[in-house]
């Protein structure tokens, strides 16, 4: 009970001063103190105290009122039953028949009589607080039952913590009264008994069919199939027309088959290898990574649109891609209607505890920049996780402990009675309906195998093993139990196995006779209208100008400011300042450029999201997309007032999360081909902490699943003396990754060319991501503007030519990229250096060799040498030379170095001042 659990068998003077707090703010106290203190109203006066000093109401007034002429020990006898059924509510689930294969641990409960002052002697007392249960006036016998039966059960109902009255409420009279009086219909038993045994037979199916080949299958926790089936129906029933499903492998397969609807010929010829895909198209993946789409009818009558997305061997990774998928969907589809879309996350109880990506999902569930309207959380919890016992495994009790951090209840509950599981799932999927949050299954199952078919899973948990070997699968536990009843004849199972398993020998026999082609994912219609890129498509830029007016139009809007807005005096004269680029000076900066990339992406009806850490203001107080009103601290949004009708602009500032935001912002883009994404990270290096995001989504989506994606990753990078934590994007590290045109690395220079990077993303034929290396000093720099009319026409520059050397005097050419440009320009002017030409790559992957080869045969004769301000085992020198080894003479750079950058400003700049005069001598 809390803080208040001392009460329960204490002096009943406590009582009396939680009164009187209660009587200064009812929502000071516990909610079941709360409802206690409505029914015995102590508001009146304190007539008598008996010898303990418990003060006795006069006149109960509330509906579970106190016994006429009740003496104090009834009255105290009372509290303590109280106290009794708050307990159950609250610890009740450590008790719950939840486990189907062992005792469950003593988690010390304290749920005994004789832990309330309680003891049999009052069994058959009747006591008024039975009303809480909705007994009235009952024994204590019947209510210590009720209580049995409702919490002690194969649902555990662990809700309690939860916050917010109306839900506590809610979910008290669904575990209490709902629960116990769940019985579906025949016709529905039989279907749970017809999706088990898909299950079943499916799994026992390709183990004999395909032995030794890994599957990880669902064997253990068949049920699962059951629970999805209910979550659709139910879902549909209520309003949803699409659901997106995240899951590891284990029952992937499973899923796919009998969820999804994908065919078993088309699981069959992949298990028999003879379905030989387009590797064109890419790598591929395996079939337990793979995504798929479908559309099903409901029992209850509904179409729904499914969607599993495909995800890499690393467990809970696609958790954020999942949500950010549902986010842009209710962007772009269903009006922000969260009735609409479900996403249903599959967890396994070790992978949910112990990754931190769970943590960080869970937190961003309520946030506006990235909630979905909650999501179900399906955790089939085998017990074991790989071959780590749970006691290993975490330090919370329950793996789904992470759950409390949003008041999200859990319903642990017993993968061997499907009826349970089909209640709980019920329930859960009303719940997210009605209040739109979160909510957590902790379906407590097995696994029957090893972590994969190979693994001997007796060498880790002989004692486990021994248990699960002898233990019925959960299709014959239930066809049991329903023959027990009554309520099927015991030949009804035998009769769906042996036709379900013909069925599926008949499909098997047909593949082997007539292979079917390898089948890819259909996409959807917007992703229809693109196409793969070809090799030619990166030798030019696609046109990405706008016109006049609409620069004009971005202009005023980033230059007006509504009636009434006090802004701070910085952005006064942040304003003036803008007000002179776009109608004095007409040259914009880094921060005027990148504002009307995304203000004429707007006018285009196009959606533009942007999250980050501090990305409204800029780490670099450069961006002020968002103003604040001085005394108010109002927000106002220039670009969402740029003409009636636009989009509106999409900026967030993130929690401090790098994995899941980046990969929420990849779900995004993965969903929606015509709005820009991006992400920002608060300095470039920090991007390491969602590596796995970068490996195995970003850089590789499109070989393994076919799938592009246009997300755009902004990076500040750039040596400015600020340390080995703040300098360093890790460049080669985007390079490594970067082969068969899968995204661009690009270092823009000018502000207009990267308004052309920015805009490219949604003007070509398809989409990549981007990693742009993005400027720090340079948004500052005087040198770095662009005149207007380089947006007005023009395209993206892979490739940026000298403009001060005279080509026929030049004898070394100078390649580089980013900031180190201006270092380099700098010494080339003051120096009078007209033989040394400086050549910008903007683009460094897909590696521009057309454009370079153009502006390289203006110097025939020129030794040609790499410059980069990063140490010499760092940035893009390594990628460089396997792409010029026969065309580049040397490198200059800082020296090898096992740290990004020194941490001593004046170090800095003796290095920085040697990368560039030995530039120039060498």
């Amino acid at each position: 009970m809390d803080k208040y659990s001392y009460i329960a068998n204490a002096h009943g003077a406590y009582i009396d001063e939680l009164y009187k707090q209660y009587q200064q703010d009812p929502g000071s106290v516990d909610f079941g103190w709360q409802k206690f203190f409505e029914g015995f109203d102590f508001s009146q006066n304190y007539p008598s105290e008996n010898g303990n000093g418990v003060a006795v109401a006069s006149k109960p007034t509330a509906a579970v009122a106190a016994p006429s002429g009740a003496s104090a020990g009834e009255i105290d006898k009372e509290i303590k039953v109280r106290n009794f059924i708050y307990a159950y509510r609250s610890r009740g689930h450590l008790k719950s028949n939840t486990n189907p294969v062992r005792p469950r641990k003593d988690r010390k409960a304290l749920l005994d009589l004789a832990d309330f002052g309680l003891s049999e002697a009052d069994l058959d007392t009747k006591f008024q607080s039975g009303a809480e249960l909705g007994l009235g006036t009952a024994t204590l016998r019947d209510i210590v039952a009720t209580l049995k039966k409702v919490y002690e059960g194969t649902i555990g109902f662990e809700f309690m913590y939860i916050r917010d009255p109306e839900v506590l409420e809610w979910f008290k009279q669904k575990a209490e009264k709902e629960s116990v009086g769940f019985n579906p219909s025949v016709d529905y038993k039989k279907r749970i008994l017809s999706k088990l045994n898909e299950a079943v037979v499916f799994e026992n199916f390709l183990h004999t069919k395909f032995l030794g080949q890994k599957r990880f299958s669902l064997e253990g926790g068949e049920t699962t199939i059951p629970a999805l089936d209910a979550i659709i129906d139910k879902g549909s029933e209520l309003g949803v027309e699409e659901v997106v499903i995240g899951m590891a492998h284990r029952g992937r397969l499973n899923v796919l088959a009998n969820i999804m609807g994908k065919t078993y010929e088309q699981i069959f010829s992949e298990f028999e290898g003879t379905a030989v895909p387009d590797l064109t198209m890419g790598d591929g993946d395996v079939k337990y990574h793979m995504g798929f789409s479908s559309e099903v009818n409901t029992p209850s009558g509904g179409k729904v649109n499914l969607k599993l997305a495909p995800n890499p061997s690393h467990l809970e990774a696609v958790n954020p891609v999942v949500e950010g998928f549902v986010r842009a969907k209710l962007d772009s589809m269903y009006g922000r209607d969260t009735n609409k879309i479900l996403p249903i996350l599959i967890h396994g109880d070790a992978a949910v505890a112990g990754q931190g990506i769970g943590y960080e999902v869970t937190q961003m569930a309520k946030l506006e920049g990235y909630s979905t309207g909650g999501t179900i959380h399906f955790v089939i919890n085998n017990q074991v996780g790989f071959t780590t016992d749970f006691e290993d495994a975490r330090s919370s009790i329950y793996s789904t402990d992470l759950a409390k951090i949003i008041d999200a209840p859990v319903l642990h509950v017993n993968g061997d009675d499907p009826e349970a599981v089909v209640f709980a799932v019920r329930l859960a999927t009303e719940y997210r309906q009605r209040f739109h949050n979160d909510i957590f299954i902790d379906m407590v199952c097995y696994r029957r195998h090893g972590h994969n078919e190979a693994d001997e899973p007796k060498f880790t948990q002989p004692q486990l093993y021994n248990l699960i070997s002898k233990h019925d699968n959960p299709r014959e536990v239930y066809n049991k139990e329903l023959i027990r009843r009554g309520e099927v004849d015991a030949k009804v199972a035998e009769e769906m196995d042996k036709e379900f398993r013909q069925m599926l020998q008949d499909r098997l026999d047909m593949v082997k006779q007539k292979p079917l082609p390898y089948n890819y994912q259909v996409l959807e219609k917007e992703w229809q209208e693109l196409r793969r890129s070809k090799p030619e498509d990166f030798n030019q830029s696609p046109e990405t100008g706008i016109s006049l007016e609409a620069v004009e139009k971005v202009g005023k809007a980033l230059t007006t400011l509504p009636e009434n807005f006090k802004p701070l005096k910085q952005i006064e004269k942040l304003t003036k300042e803008r007000q002179d680029m776009f109608f004095g000076s007409r040259t914009l900066n880094w921060a005027s450029a990148e504002l009307l990339a995304y203000g004429s992406i707007l006018l285009e009806n196009k959606i533009v999201r942007m999250s980050g850490q501090d990305v409204q203001r800029g780490t670099f107080s450069h961006r002020h997309a968002v103003l604040h009103d001085a005394n108010t601290s109002a927000a106002y949004t220039n670009l969402n007032h740029i003409q009636e009708g636009q989009q509106k602009l999409q900026i967030y500032n993130s929690l401090l999360s790098e994995y899941g935001v980046l990969g929420f912002e990849f779900g995004y883009a993965m969903a929606n081909p015509n709005a820009l994404v991006l992400w920002e990270a608060q300095f470039g290096d920090f991007a390491n902490g969602s590596q796995v995001m970068i490996d195995q989504f970003i850089s590789s989506t499109e070989s393994k699943w076919q799938r592009m994606n246009g997300l755009v990753m902004l990076l500040p990078h750039g040596y400015e003396g600020q340390g080995p934590e703040h300098s360093n994007a890790r460049p080669e590290r985007f390079l490594q990754l970067a082969a068969e045109y899968n995204m661009y690395v690009t270092q823009c220079t000018t502000p207009a060319n990267f308004f052309h990077m920015l805009r490219r993303q949604l003007a070509t034929p398809f989409r990549k991501p981007c990693i742009h290396m993005s400027p720090k000093s340079m948004l500052r720099h005087q040198n770095v503007m662009s005149p207007i009319e380089d947006f007005t026409q023009g395209s993206f520059q892979e490739v940026i030519g000298d403009v001060y050397a005279d080509a026929k005097a030049v004898t070394k050419v100078l390649l580089c990229t980013g900031k180190v440009y201006y270092d380099l320009l700098e010494e080339q002017q003051k120096t009078n250096r007209k033989d040394v030409a400086i050549i910008r790559l903007e683009q460094l992957h897909p590696f521009p060799q057309v454009q370079l080869d153009r502006e390289l045969s203006k110097y025939p004769n020129a030794q040609i040498f790499w410059v980069q301000e990063e140490p010499y085992n760092m940035g893009a020198w390594t990628y460089i030379l396997s792409v010029m080894r026969k065309g580049i003479d040397d490198v200059v750079s800082r020296k090898p170095s096992s740290s990004p950058a020194t941490g001593y400003n004046k170090i800095h700049q003796k290095e920085q001042r040697a990368v560039v005069e030995k530039a120039f001598s060498i």
